[in-house]
């Protein structure tokens, strides 16, 4: 951080114990159910790890770098000042970097990677670093005015009850902004590989981790209690020599498949088969080849009687047939 502004807090055992009792207890009479199991969290832990220990990592960073500036964007968007953030997954902090002391005045950044915390490019605010899972949260209701999340609510394990989560550690009136890999992210290499690997094995095993669909978010968001909904979905692709630096650069961003159901590795024949595939399929005319990632952005207020609400049905005073009277006659005046 900034001058060494990054300061370290570690949660007593006990006050976690009860801090997560506390919200388990009201998070299970709200709708959680049975936990899905489809990421070994343990080992996203240690390829996380692993990318944030390397004397290199930040060559791996542009993605995350682009995507927490849009989502930067997004706070400022907001024109209001929060007293308490907070940001799950932060890893290096490349939202933090992008925001200012004016609009954030305190951050806490929580990670389940240590030494990715540690190499926190930060910002210009006040930060404290918390080792934290996002698919469990030690944190108090209503204490957070605003919650943030780049690039990281793709790999939990239960994404509705991760947003419960944020709902229930949000203020009322405190607004969550996220984004996260979703969509058909990384589909030439997913083709690619499946292709290559029926052809030479006889079947194919995922190497690439599921991704939740744009049309879903919103009725997660809802279903965890955010109104005034905003999503979109920006298409980011990136141009590579070829496949090998594609996982090669997965890797380096601590984005490798940590699915139960991965294989562990790739025969060295299936891999030159999906380079051939790759190339003849999707390849660009100089020689590269395209990985495209789709980011899903998100927004979700926590309710607040001082927010706006929609009017009752049936009470407008206008028709959209009236609207249109009115619009063909300014025309001809």
């Amino acid at each position: 951080m900034n001058g060494g502004r990054l300061s370290w807090c570690f949660l007593r055992a006990s006050a976690t114990r009860c801090w997560v009792a506390e919200a388990s207890r009201k998070m299970s009479r709200s709708g959680g159910g049975g936990t899905p199991n489809v990421f070994d969290r343990n080992m996203k832990k240690k390829q996380k790890e692993w990318a944030g220990s390397g004397h290199e990592t930040r060559k791996y960073d542009y993605l995350r770098e682009e995507v927490g500036s849009r989502l930067a964007d997004r706070v400022y968007d907001v024109a209001r000042t929060f007293p308490l953030a907070l940001e799950i997954g932060a890893g290096r902090g490349h939202i933090a970097q992008h925001l200012s002391k004016d609009v954030v005045e305190r951050l806490f950044l929580t990670d389940i990677s240590e030494a990715t915390l540690r190499q926190n490019v930060g910002g210009e605010m006040k930060c404290h670093a918390l080792v934290a899972d996002e698919e469990f949260l030690p944190l108090r209701e209503n204490t957070f005015d605003l919650v943030l999340s780049s690039m990281s609510l793709h790999w939990t394990n239960d994404l509705p009850a991760a947003l419960r989560q944020i709902h229930y550690v949000l203020k009322p009136d405190g607004v969550f902004i996220g984004a996260m890999a979703g969509g058909d992210t990384l589909y030439e290499l997913r083709c690619s590989l499946q292709l290559a690997e029926t052809e030479r094995e006889g079947g194919f095993s995922p190497h690439i981790s599921p991704f939740t669909a744009v049309t879903d978010v919103g009725n997660l968001l809802g279903q965890a209690g955010f109104n005034m909904l905003t999503v979109d979905i920006d298409e980011v692709q990136v141009n590579y020599p070829g496949i090998m630096e594609v996982m090669v650069d997965l890797q380096g961003m601590g984005e490798s498949n940590c699915a139960w159901n991965r294989r562990s590795m790739l025969h060295r024949d299936t891999i030159l088969a999906a380079a051939a595939v790759y190339k003849e399929m999707y390849g660009n005319k100089d020689g590269s080849v395209p990985a495209t990632f789709d980011i899903l952005y998100m927004i979700g207020w926590k309710p607040h009687h001082s927010q706006a609400k929609a009017a009752k049905r049936g009470s407008a005073t206008v028709s959209f047939g009236d609207l249109s009277k009115i619009n063909q006659s300014n025309e001809d005046k």
